[in-house]
This record gives C-alpha cells, sequence and structure tokens, in this order.
C-alpha cells in the first residue's frame, strides 16, 4: 500500500488506486458503495462521514487502533518516526498503516501519512504541554496529585470533575485535581471528563504510547482436550438439535400454539415444548428461535382462522433431507440470526420478553458471534478452554481485537459459547472439526455425516408393552413407530409404550389391525410378546363399530346396540340424531363439527368415503407460507458483482471529471461540499462566496476544518476567529489555483 508518491488528497490516493483495492475498500465499508458514487472524488467526501468513520474504527484491532490514535497527534508523520512511538514491532506497525489506508481512514505515502480530519474529534487526545516542559510539571505535584495521575495513566480510563474546562491558575489550585489541571498534566476531554494528554502520557511511559505490547494478544487459557472426543461431544449435541427439531415441528403441525397478539409465542406453550423435548426453557427459546430464523416455522392460521405457529412449506423439503444437511440448515439459521435470544424470559420493563416476538433484533449480533467463534479457531486441535478462566481469557482476546467493543456485548461471549455448544458447532470448549469448517466457509457435511450414529429400522419388544429402541431409527420408520406408541424416556435408548390410546391413533390413521400386526413383526427383533397381540385386537374390535359420512351426517354401524346406545345418551341431544334404518342414523349437523363430538362421547368413530371405504385424513397436515428471505444475507456471488459495478462506475466518473474542461468555481451543491472536503483533507484556503442572515453578499477566505450537518466549520482570515457557515448560504466555492 505505501508509495514513494504522496497524493494530495484523500481523493487523489482513491484515484491512484487499482481496482482490486477499490474493491476491498468497499467490501470492508460497505456503506461508502450506496448509492454508487459518481467518481472518487464523492467516494472520498463519503469516507469521512461521522457515520461511516464510526463504523469503520468499529473494524480496528488494538494495534491498528493505538496506531491511529498516534497518528492524530503526530501528523504527518513518516512509518518509521510512528514506529519509535508505539510499543509494537515496526513491521507490525507497517501492516497496521497499510490496513488504515485500505480503509481510507488514513492517506499519504510513507514518508508522511495523515489521517482524515474527523479522526481528531473521534479519538483524539488533547495534546498537552511541550514535552520539555512536562519534566518540570510533574516535579511540582505532590504524592496525591501523582497517585490520581499515574491511576488514570494505568487503567486508560477518564476522570470526573465538575466544570473541566475551566481555568486554573497554578497559585490558585487547592486540591491535587486542580494542581494537575493547572499544570496541564490533565485535560478536558468535554465538560465533565478529563484525561492524560498526549504528551504527558509519553513521559510517564518511557516515550512510548501504551505501557504494554499492542500487538500481542492475550494468550486463550486452554488445556489438552482430545479432538476425537470434542468431535463426538459436538456431534451429540448436533444430533439432538436435530431431532428435537423434528419433535417440536412434528408437534405444531397437529397442535399449532397460538401466536400472540404482539407476534410472539407464550410463556406456557413454550413450557409445553420444553417439556416435549426434555430440555430447560433457554433451549427451548433457542430452538424454537432457530427454526423462525431457518424460516421452518411461521405465524399462520388454525382450523378458526385464529393466528398459529406452524410449520412452513419448507418443512416438508427439510424433513426428507439426511440429519447432516437438516443439521447445516439450523447452524446456518444461528450465526446469521440477529435476535438476543437470551433476553427471552426476561422481563423488558413491566412486560415479559417472549420468544417470537419482536424487539430482539441486534444488528452486531452475528457479527460478533462469528467473531468469538474465529477468535476459537486459535486453538490448536487437541486444544479446548480451560474450566473457569477459559471464557475470561477468550473475553480479554475479543476485548484486544475489538477494542471499540462495549462491556455489554463482550460480556455476551459465555451465552454465545453455551448456544454453540447446544447447536452442535462447540464441544467441550472445543471447536469441533465440522464446526470449523462451517465458521471457515467450508463443507462440514462430510466431516459430521461421519460421525451421526447409523439409523435402524428395528426395535426390541418387550412383555410390558414396550419397545426399546437401540439407537436413533430412520426417519419413516421412527414416525410409523411413533403412531402406534409413546415416547417414555430417551437416553442411550428410546423407550416406547404401547398403549390403548397410542394403538387407537393408529387405526385412526387409517391402519387395520393386519397391518399393525405386521408391522409389529417385521419391526422388532423379538417375538411380539401376546400381550400386545391381546390390546391389538381389542381396541380393533371396538374400533370403526360406528361409521360416520355425510348426508348432512350419516351414522352407520353393524351393531345395533351401539347405535340405540347412542341414541339415548344423556349428551347426544345436541346431535340431532335420527334413526332412519336399525343400522343407520342421520343428523343435520355438519361431519367437522359431529365427528369431534362423538369422540367426546366416548364412541371411535371413523369417517367414510363414499365409495365405502375408511377416508383417512392425518391432522398433521398444517402449513404456513414460507417467509421470504431478509435482504441481511446477501450472496457472495451477488456482492462481488455489485462491488465490480461501483468500481467501474466510479472509474467511469473519472474519466469524465479528467476529460471535462476546465471550469470555473463550484456552485452546485455537490461540488460544493466535494471542493469543501479537498480542502479539509489538504489543509489549504479557498475562497467562498456567502449570503449572511441578511441576505447580503459576501466574499470570504477561508479555512475549512470541518464538514458535516449541512455546516463547514472554517477559520475566517476576516475575523481571524473559527466560524460556522451555513453550506445552503454558500454560493460558490473557488479553489487557490481558480481564484487567479
Amino acid at each position: 500500500m505505501s508509495t514513494s508518491a504522496a497524493p494530495r488528497t484523500l481523493a487523489d490516493q482513491l484515484r491512484a488506486w487499482s481496482d482490486e483495492q477499490l474493491a476491498a475498500l468497499l467490501e470492508a465499508r460497505p456503506d461508502l458503495a450506496v448509492p454508487a458514487p459518481v467518481d472518487s472524488a464523492q467516494l472520498a467526501s463519503r469516507s469521512v462521514v461521522r457515520v461511516s468513520v464510526v463504523r469503520a474504527l468499529d473494524l480496528l484491532d488494538r494495534l491498528e487502533l493505538e496506531t491511529l490514535t498516534a497518528l492524530v497527534q503526530v501528523a504527518p508523520v513518516a512509518t518509521d518516526d510512528l514506529a519509535r512511538l508505539l510499543n509494537a514491532d515496526p513491521e507490525n506497525v507497517a501492516k497496521a498503516l497499510d490496513r488504515l489506508a485500505a480503509l481510507a481512514l488514513i492517506w499519504g505515502s510513507s514518508s508522511a501519512w495523515r489521517p482524515i480530519t474527523i479522526l481528531a474529534e473521534l479519538i483524539g487526545l488533547p495534546g498537552g504541554p511541550p514535552p520539555e516542559e512536562v519534566a518540570t510539571a510533574l516535579a511540582g505535584i505532590d504524592d496525591r496529585a501523582r497517585a490520581i495521575l499515574d491511576h488514570l495513566d494505568e487503567t486508560d480510563a477518564a476522570g470526573t470533575v465538575a466544570d473541566a474546562r475551566r481555568s486554573i491558575k497554578v497559585a490558585d489550585a487547592t486540591t491535587p485535581t486542580e494542581h494537575l489541571l493547572a499544570r496541564r498534566l490533565l485535560m478536558a476531554r468535554d465538560d465533565r471528563h478529563v484525561v492524560v494528554p498526549w504528551t504527558v502520557r509519553l513521559a510517564l511511559r518511557d516515550g512510548v504510547s501504551t505501557r504494554d505490547r499492542i500487538d500481542v494478544p492475550p494468550e486463550l487459557a486452554d488445556g489438552a482436550r482430545d479432538a476425537g472426543l470434542v468431535d463426538r461431544a459436538a456431534a451429540g449435541a448436533a444430533y439432538e438439535l436435530v431431532r428435537r427439531a423434528e419433535m417440536i415441528l412434528d408437534a405444531w403441525s397437529s397442535h399449532p400454539p397460538a401466536g400472540l397478539r404482539s407476534g410472539g409465542l407464550g410463556v406456557r406453550d413454550l413450557r409445553a415444548a420444553a417439556d416435549l423435548i426434555h430440555a430447560d426453557l433457554p433451549t427451548a427459546a433457542l430452538i424454537v428461535e432457530t427454526l423462525s430464523a431457518a424460516r421452518l416455522i411461521a405465524l399462520g392460521m388454525d382450523d378458526d382462522l385464529d393466528s398459529a405457529w406452524l410449520p412452513t412449506d419448507a418443512y416438508d423439503a427439510w424433513i426428507a433431507g439426511p440429519a447432516a444437511d437438516r443439521w447445516l440448515g439450523l447452524a446456518q439459521a444461528w450465526l446469521d440470526n440477529p435476535r438476543l435470544v437470551s433476553l427471552v424470559g426476561g422481563r423488558d420493563g413491566d412486560r415479559p420478553v417472549n420468544a417470537l416476538s419482536g424487539g430482539l433484533e441486534r444488528a452486531w449480533l452475528p457479527g460478533d458471534r462469528r467473531s468469538i467463534l474465529r477468535a476459537l479457531l486459535d486453538l490448536a486441535p487437541g486444544r479446548a478452554l480451560a474450566a473457569g478462566t477459559g471464557a475470561a481469557s477468550l473475553v480479554a482476546r475479543l476485548g484486544h481485537q475489538h477494542p471499540r467493543r462495549t462491556r455489554t456485548r463482550l460480556e455476551l461471549t459465555g451465552t454465545v459459547l453455551d448456544e454453540a455448544s447446544a447447536i452442535g458447532i462447540v464441544g467441550l470448549n472445543g471447536v469441533s472439526g465440522f464446526g470449523r469448517a462451517l465458521v471457515e466457509g467450508a463443507d462440514p457435511i462430510p466431516l459430521l455425516s461421519d460421525l451421526l450414529p447409523t439409523p435402524i429400522d428395528h426395535v426390541l419388544i418387550q412383555a410390558d408393552l414396550t419397545a426399546v429402541a437401540p439407537g436413533p431409527l430412520e426417519q419413516e420408520f421412527g414416525r410409523r413407530l411413533a403412531l402406534l406408541a409413546n415416547v417414555e424416556s430417551r437416553g442411550g435408548a428410546t423407550v416406547y409404550r404401547f398403549s390403548v390410546d397410542s394403538v387407537r391413533r393408529g387405526f385412526d390413521s387409517g391402519w387395520s389391525a393386519i397391518e399393525v400386526k405386521d408391522f409389529l413383526r417385521a419391526s422388532s427383533r423379538t417375538p411380539v410378546p401376546q400381550a400386545l397381540d391381546v390390546l391389538v385386537d381389542d381396541v380393533a374390535r371396538r374400533f370403526g363399530t360406528v361409521r360416520v359420512g355425510v348426508a348432512e351426517s350419516f351414522l352407520r354401524s353393524d351393531d345395533e346396540t351401539a347405535l340405540t346406545e347412542l341414541m339415548h345418551h344423556s349428551a347426544a341431544a345436541s346431535l340431532r340424531l335420527r334413526r332412519i334404518a336399525p343400522t343407520v342414523v342421520i343428523s343435520d349437523v355438519p361431519l367437522q363439527v359431529l365427528l369431534p363430538r362423538l369422540r367426546e362421547l366416548g364412541t371411535a368413530p371413523v369417517v367414510e368415503a363414499a365409495d365405502g371405504t375408511v377416508r383417512v385424513a392425518r391432522p398433521d397436515e398444517r402449513r404456513s407460507r414460507t417467509p421470504k428471505a431478509t435482504r441481511a444475507g446477501v450472496g457472495e456471488a451477488r456482492l462481488a458483482a455489485r462491488t465490480s459495478a461501483v468500481v467501474a462506475a466510479v472509474r467511469a466518473g473519472d474519466r469524465a471529471a479528467a476529460e471535462r474542461p476546465s471550469r470555473g468555481p463550484a456552485r452546485t451543491p455537490a461540488d460544493v461540499m466535494t471542493v469543501l472536503r479537498e480542502a479539509v483533507e489538504a489543509r489549504t484556503e479557498v475562497w467562498i462566496g456567502y449570503l449572511d442572515n441578511h441576505g447580503t453578499a459576501t466574499e470570504r477566505v477561508v479555512r475549512p476544518l470541518e464538514v458535516g450537518g449541512g455546516q463547514v466549520s472554517a477559520y475566517d482570515e476576516r475575523s481571524d476567529e473559527v466560524r460556522t457557515f451555513a453550506v445552503h448560504r454558500i454560493t460558490e466555492v473557488r479553489r487557490p489555483a481558480d481564484a487567479n
């Protein structure tokens, strides 16, 4: 990045860059590309806007930020001279300067680097007294004042005082703080805070800007951990995530929870989901939120046209894929999810925070998750964070890599690690092999597939009406078994229990007694006990003795006694039944109302189609529409194409500007802003035509200091002071060369 020929302005530096350098800038600072700048001058103007510069500062590590802070104090300065002021290796300082130049935060060459002007306000320190006066000032303070000064210097903290900007003479100082202010060993940062100025810091720190090395990140506290063990633990968590997600989706297919008016999920429904998957509430909230982020659940309507949380159309394609593919979709959704799930279960003022409710979005969260996981990648295979101290060391490492990140965001590191463990990216405080591939952008599926257990298609049916599944079941086989038996316990093996209700559930789905028995014999590696055969026969005998059809509705049964009992049932009056034959009863109640009421009366009717066959209607076919993907995740190909188009537009604008005939003063708002910002960067004077508050036209020669918010602050030669001019009142601007 460093060049021997120094550019005159930041715009000149951007014009001299290659297309690859411009593309790298636009990728690192994407806000500069929207809308596409017309030329390098406009791109340079956007690069110094406060909001954009603040975002760029958040990208810097401690070395780069300290390098920039020192450069603001001593610019223009050569690379070698700046390196002497920093407690870092000169080669690393040179790399940091190249990185800062690549972000358009500084411009120039290795012989004279300059920062953009607004940095003096954003990160600059007071300059302090001349270096030769600092030693005398330090000798003139007592021990109490020196203790205050050393404390603020060692902690890089700001002190709080009343009226920090007041002027104090040494003779009038009474308190230790006043002695420091009077000797300019402390200087005001704002009206209430004081800091140690630049020259005093250098004197206290033996001529360098920091006491410790700024190019050496803190070490991670780690310990030996078998890589295979980490992979197996993470794979177990990944499999458990997929299994629990399937359970929630399957349950919500037939019995969707109601959506709150606010759009969230009720606490009772979240607790029911936690009980279903045998997990605590935070884990259930994490899975539900991840399903929403993966667009596998969304708000839809139930049979009563009420709002409900339903699986989306995408669920049918997701459930048909291999387990590793299903995990990848969930893990990617968690990485990109901007919602702070850890707030669920807490309170926002006087109201509880519900899962899937609004207000949990944090735009910075996906980036923070990835930076935490990338920091973990520094651990060598076979190493993991140490118990107790590992998380604290990771926070220290992140504080070095992202010094402008707030303490609140850094404190979420432990929460992110817990969630990454539940997702399966992290296992036993170490990054799994497939998790590393995911974070690095590689394909984790081959690595994970080898670690997941092979699904089986059999169980061991026992005499106590239970069936033991010694491993994960094949998807279709597991769904069919779940129709006939309820899960009693989970663990290394899953235990299912057969009961009257569970077997009848299979008959409700259209199975016959012969089909049920054939399935049990084919799926069991042990003989089917006689008790289970008797249970199936008993349910079959009582099942379907009453058949329901549409007349409005009709009931048909070969058992005349069963119809007679139903006709005389005390709770059947509302059904308005009328017997038209010994084996046929009709009703004017619609079928969709009659059928559940008959089941409430203890009967087990089945629906008969027009041809007399049993019609099977599974209740778990409810779906909602898959939400459209947000524009937050722009694909790499689209991003590269957009960046290339912006670079081409900037180059075309530069060629047009170079071939444009020489023109007079800048008069359009865009040209006025461009000339003023170039003057700020070059620290040169300009001639302006200005209309004052009375509409009187005046001419002034000023030296612009800062441009922003529709105003320009500039040193005015006429009044010999810094004044603020409204940009919309500037009628024209001439550069020094144009004024002749």
